[in-house]
């Protein structure tokens, strides 16, 4: 794995922070007499990407100075060298808890159900500043959005936010879609496997669209036009998202289907680069989840994305227009459409991970195919809004074809439709 992309932070390898299999016992039996500090649900996969240097090069939630130097300067230091981080991470706590808290001590986390999870050597107790956090991270003074409701409301109680060293037990597999969430280390094993120089991943929380597809299959393409021996990564995000997203089991049923039925790309991908050569875009696209929650953040979350899927062993990210995206309450926009590829351009410190810029795409009758709309400024594109795609398939019925695979439009109708 030595030839492959270097973790964040300027690591040989991922942190590891998870307990060895041969010392999980001992370590339940010493974690149990501690004190303990529940996580919630949202919170538990940062304790477990954390644990399995997804967050590389943290090992453990941030102290303050740490964490407020993210919010006021968007980087990391390590050994002395700046490194790009966007969304500082600490786990919440009420002030009541706070109070019984203090650093050089160590503490059991607790999942929602009062599992011990991990164990946090505290290094530090500090307050949370929610206004500096929402300003910095959303970039808005305005808080009538999804980002600020997570911490306003989902953690309207915590007011205080602890940091220091962490050691977490293994993640237990989801029953329906386990296989596809892999540690770091496994990732890297496997693009080593496939002799893979170069990889792109593909960011996503819904149920794909053909021009979802485009934007996938078009960075994929980038990296052969560059003569390299790529391969692409559908990666969605299956953590905490907000009600209204489509549940994680619903989404990796619709992708594992457009991966079985090899139809990521098709009719969409390029015929003259693919035309000569002797596979298609479905042999070079894995399914690979990440379990970790969403922050709605826009330009800086597209940058923790980034720095995510560095640790995992990819060298690229595809980037499209209004990236980790939610507007205001009253719909208007927070972002403009592509400050999320502009904010790579004024990074404040190191992110090896490269982005591939996407536009704007959609089906055009023209071409039988989805193309990018920077392309065709005198045509208009077969354009169907979320919103209608959302009704017809409430109704049981199957989105235009032009717009969804038919078999993603099947499984979404089958879990949607209104009874």
């Amino acid at each position: 794995m030595a030839d492959l992309i270097a973790p964040h932070g300027g690591l040989s390898e991922p942190v590891c922070c998870t307990v060895p299999a041969a010392e999980i016992e001992s370590f339940k039996a010493e974690a149990a007499a501690l004190p303990q500090v529940p996580v919630s649900a949202a919170d538990l996969s940062t304790v477990y990407r954390l644990g399995d240097g997804t967050l590389s090069p943290l090992t453990g939630p941030m102290t303050g100075d740490v964490f407020n130097r993210v919010l006021d300067e968007a980087c990391i230091e390590v050994n002395g060298k700046q490194y790009a981080w966007t969304i500082p991470l600490s786990l919440p706590v009420t002030s009541e808890l706070a109070a019984t808290l203090s650093s050089g001590q160590k503490v059991a986390l607790t999942n929602p159900a009062g599992e011990i999870v991990a164990t946090l050597d505290i290094k530090d107790v500090f307050e949370w500043d929610k206004p500096k956090y929402l300003k910095s991270v959303y970039q808005t003074e305005r808080t009538d959005h999804p980002g600020a409701a997570m911490v306003l409301e989902g953690d309207a109680d915590k007011t205080h936010l602890l940091g220091g060293e962490i050691k977490a037990l293994p993640q237990p597999k989801n029953s329906s879609f386990g296989k596809y969430v892999l540690t770091p280390r496994e990732v890297r094993a496997l693009i080593a496997e496939k002799s893979w120089d170069a990889v792109v991943a593909f960011q996503t929380r819904n149920p794909l669209h053909r021009a979802h597809e485009y934007a996938l299959v078009y960075g994929l393409e980038t990296l052969l036009r560059q003569g390299k021996n790529a391969g692409a990564v559908l990666n969605p995000l299956i953590g905490e998202t907000k009600s209204d997203d489509v549940s994680a089991e619903i989404r990796m049923e619709t992708y594992e289907k457009l991966i079985e039925n090899r139809e990521l790309g098709d009719g969409d991908s390029d015929p003259e680069l693919w035309g000569p050569r002797d596979d298609s875009p479905p042999d070079r696209v894995l399914l690979l989840g990440l379990d970790i929650k969403m922050f709605y953040g826009g330009p800086k979350e597209a940058v923790m994305h980034a720095i995510y899927r560095q640790n995992m062993g990819y060298t690229n990210i595809v980037i499209g227009r209004k990236h980790a995206d939610a507007p205001y309450a009253d719909g208007t926009a927070i972002w403009g459409d592509f400050d999320a590829q502009e904010i790579f351009n004024n990074l404040a410190g190191e992110l090896l991970i490269e982005p591939v810029n996407v536009g704007f795409a959609a089906y055009y009758e023209s071409l039988g195919r989805v193309d990018l709309m920077e392309n065709h400024s005198e045509e208009k594109p077969v354009f169907i809004s979320g919103k209608q795609v959302r009704a017809t398939l409430q109704e049981g019925e199957m989105v235009d074809p032009r717009i969804m695979r038919e078999s993603t439009s099947k499984i979404l109708a089958e879990a949607m439709k209104v009874s």
